[in-house]
């Protein structure tokens, strides 16, 4: 994989000499995405699947186009198993809301999700009486699958867990977990935000009944997610939002919704966003998902032996820096979080994420108050990882105790 030629597609990267390492947050975007966003303003700014003029007709078409390259990066054979949303967590909040659970039916999630992930649960048993069955992981937030099929009882109608930690970068056993649930008839929803932009995701071999995530991880525009639901579920899931695009008739007291995707996709859509995502995708596959696994898996491990021997620093996740994807997270004795990133990027133009990242439950059960985050992707490089982790022994030299 040539990183050179790669960082050369990227005009944040070719203005400055800062170091970008907050990618689980968003990536930044290359020349062939921002173009392929700009040419639907510049070339036919029209509305998609309503008027029938030539424009119209080239906007449907590109957004038709820009389904099948979805179905066929997450090797799933039908595009209109997909639904475009504005994110991952709208995606995941219309699986959550659609299913039709009642009082008693239990939810099964893990410890280290995303409030995305989390917030609805809370508040649906308090306000529809579903349970909440939580699956512990250890101290680093690593999965056990043993202590999933003990959590795994009958009354769980659903499983809804985060792929890949936005926090330790770590990952669950998607296949394993879904033939299980399946085992006892519970359906199984993805949170796919951290997964799917750093490694091969085949929808038909996991077999999960719905998958989340957000193209704005993945070079994509900001405003698109995506959620996948097999054909069987998505005919049985409400909508969260009606209106225009979900009506195939309404009388005034009447309404026939229509089939899916469409009847997901109320109001005026991101077009724009939706012909970027299929710049995104055809960028990701130029390169080879497998190709971007392998070079994010080298970053981290030079990132694990130079900051290995450092006793002020303290990692949050895996030991094993095979087993932390992307994602490198990390305190330094005696600092907040917030000034080890503040300092990296005033001192050094080195660009992290702080806090607790979305993540609360995971920090508040551990006694945390968050930590900083260095999260790595496809346009960096040894040069990026090295100034880094110089900069980290530095701080850590001078400010911990």
């Amino acid at each position: 994989m040539d990183v050179s030629r790669i960082r050369r597609d990227f005009p944040t990267l070719r203005s400055g000499n800062d170091v970008y390492l907050d990618s689980a947050c968003q990536t930044l975007r290359p020349y062939q995405v921002i173009d392929a966003i700009t040419s639907y303003y510049n070339e036919f700014p029209a509305c998609g699947g309503r008027s029938v003029h030539s424009m119209a007709t080239k906007v449907s078409m590109s957004v038709d186009r820009s389904r099948e390259t979805v179905a066929s990066f997450f090797g799933c054979g039908d595009p209109h198993n997909f639904i475009f949303t504005k994110n991952c967590t709208e995606a995941m909040n219309i699986v959550a809301n659609g299913l039709g659970l009642r009082k008693g039916d239990s939810v099964l999630t893990t410890d280290m999700e995303h409030n995305s992930n989390h917030v609805q649960w809370v508040e649906m048993a308090k306000n529809a009486g579903i349970k909440r069955k939580i699956v512990r992981t250890s101290l680093r937030g690593e999965f056990d699958i043993e202590a999933f099929k003990k959590e795994l009882t009958r009354d769980v109608k659903l499983v809804s867990m985060v792929h890949t930690s936005n926090v330790t970068g770590s990952s669950v056993p998607v296949k394993d977990i879904t033939e299980t649930a399946h085992d006892i008839g519970a359906a199984v929803l993805i949170d796919g935000a951290q997964a799917a932009p750093h490694m091969p995701v085949n929808l038909k071999e996991l077999d999960v009944d719905f998958y989340a995530l957000s193209m704005h991880k993945m070079l994509g525009p900001s405003g698109v997610g995506i959620l996948y639901g097999k054909e069987e579920r998505l005919k049985e899931l409400r909508p969260l939002i009606y209106g225009g695009g979900t009506v195939g008739l309404a009388t005034y007291d009447s309404v026939k919704l229509t089939s899916h995707p469409d009847k997901f996709e109320a109001g005026l859509m991101d077009y724009a966003g939706i012909i970027g995502t299929a710049a995104a995708l055809d960028y990701l596959s130029e390169i080879g998902m497998s190709s971007i696994e392998k070079h994010v898996c080298g970053l981290q491990k030079i990132i694990g032996r130079e900051l290995r021997d450092v006793d002020a620093i303290v990692t949050v996740g895996p030991d094993e820096a095979s087993e932390r994807g992307g994602i490198f997270s990390f305190n330094i004795k005696g600092m907040n979080s917030h000034d080890i990133a503040m300092m990296l990027d005033n001192a050094d133009n080195i660009m992290i994420r702080s806090g607790m990242h979305c993540a609360h439950p995971f920090f508040v059960s551990r006694s945390m108050d968050g930590c900083a985050r260095a999260s790595l992707y496809v346009y960096n490089n040894e040069e990026d990882v090295m100034r880094f982790t110089s900069a980290v022994k530095k701080l850590a030299a001078t400010f911990s105790r």
